[in-house]
């Protein structure tokens, strides 16, 4: 039972009870585990793998395992973190959104054993009294003790009133699927505690909640995010993958280790104390890459990105005269072809898109393939353009 605990509690920031998770495991019956995930965007990066990866040691312990997608809340709008009423995305967006996330899920998760549902199976058939009904069970002074609620409120900021039926109905979720146990981010502690919260207003037995740490991204300081170009999508290209594997910092490493590999801890720390006394952490760093690659793609593709990363390392050496340039990325990331431009690598921002389009601009040694790409905050990277011009810039917040 400890070394079942042990696997569990790996990487977890907080567990609601911890001693409730236990009895309900020492209990051998088999539990409702739930992960919910809104399909705001297409695409699910490494982030949201930290989540997966939890569900899918419940699995593999043999319990049954929800992967919810939140086709109705996606429609509202999760305001968690956010200093203003965030966008509802169309009926059509979540839609789309929640096909790829279907077909991206089980590249972690076996299918087999994977219960995928939507929460708009129960919130369509709620009527609008039921809602009501369901809105009477919490308070706006509970609501406000929300910390991004708080803030807004006492800044003045406008909440709307819809954004008080997100966490009812994600907590109302809980209630619909009995949910033993509920995974989520440090960011949706609140939500997941109405859910135990409703649960026992409804006679339910309270879920144990589990939050996981928000993983940076390639910056080592914001959350990883499509938007701020700092992410590690699942269905990246293996070169992709590897490439920005292999860009991150030793420190974050040792991160993306904790929450991402699969490779005991206690083998981690073993590495961990050869780096520390002189062993190369870029060798720790290629077999983090690997494991992650080969997750995705395959042994063949892992061991192809390796080779390959090593071929374009050997023919692009960076020069060792190279200019060092310090820029402040503004709000919401530097755009790359603006940043090219304004680093004199190129005549005109046009310019810097169509040679990303031709293939001919490069981060850290990898292709940039998207003209939209932000660079986020908090990390140096070595831009080259073409096939002489180099400059190596740290992006400051």
């Amino acid at each position: 039972m400890n070394d079942v605990m042990t696997q569990l509690l790996r990487g977890t920031h907080e567990v609601l009870r911890e001693e409730d998770l236990r009895k309900r495991i020492e209990s051998g019956k088999p539990l409702r585990i739930k992960a919910g995930f809104d399909p705001t965007a297409p695409d699910l990066h490494l982030g949201h793998t930290v989540l997966l990866n939890k569900l899918k040691q419940f699995q593999e312990l043999g319990h049954e395992t929800i992967f919810l997608i939140g086709d109705f809340t996606g429609m509202i709008g999760d305001p968690t973190g956010k200093n203003a009423t965030r966008k509802a995305l169309t009926r059509d967006e979540v839609i789309e959104n929640a096909k790829t996330y279907e077909q991206q899920i089980f590249k972690v998760l076996c299918p087999e054993r994977t219960l995928v549902m939507f929460n708009s199976s129960w919130m369509n058939a709620m009527t609008s009294a039921d809602l009501i009904q369901l809105a009477a069970k919490h308070t706006v002074a509970r609501m406000l003790e929300r910390d991004d609620f708080a803030k807004r409120y006492g800044s003045g900021q406008p909440i709307s009133i819809h954004e008080f039926l997100y966490p009812l109905i994600q907590g109302y979720d809980s209630v619909a699927l009995k949910a033993d146990v509920e995974l989520g981010g440090t960011d949706q502690k609140f939500n997941l505690l109405v859910g135990r919260h409703l649960q026992e207003i409804y006679g339910q037995t309270p879920q144990v909640v589990m939050t996981m740490p928000i993983l940076e991204g390639l910056d080592g300081v914001q959350k990883m995010s499509k938007s701020l170009g700092n992410y590690i999508g699942i269905a990246d290209h293996p070169d992709d993958m590897f490439g920005k594997i292999m860009s991150i910092s030793d420190d974050l490493m040792w991160r993306y280790y904790e929450l991402l590999s699969f490779v005991p801890m206690a083998e981690v720390a073993r590495q961990r104390q050869e780096c520390a006394s002189g062993a190369n952490p870029r060798d720790v760093k290629v077999r983090l890459g690997q494991e992650i690659v080969e997750r995705f793609h395959g042994g063949s593709a892992a061991r192809k990105a390796l080779e390959n990363f090593e071929t374009r390392h050997r023919d692009n050496a960076v020069p060792e005269d190279l200019i060092e340039h310090s820029v402040t990325v503004p709000v919401g990331g530097y755009p790359i072809a603006n940043l090219v431009n304004d680093l004199a690598l190129t005549a005109s921002t046009s310019e810097a898109i169509r040679l990303i389009k031709q293939g001919g601009i490069k981060i850290d040694g990898e292709r940039v393939e998207d003209p939209k790409r932000r660079m986020a905050a908090g990390a140096a990277h070595v831009i080259q353009v073409g096939k002489r011009k180099f400059a190596k810039v740290h992006l400051k917040a």
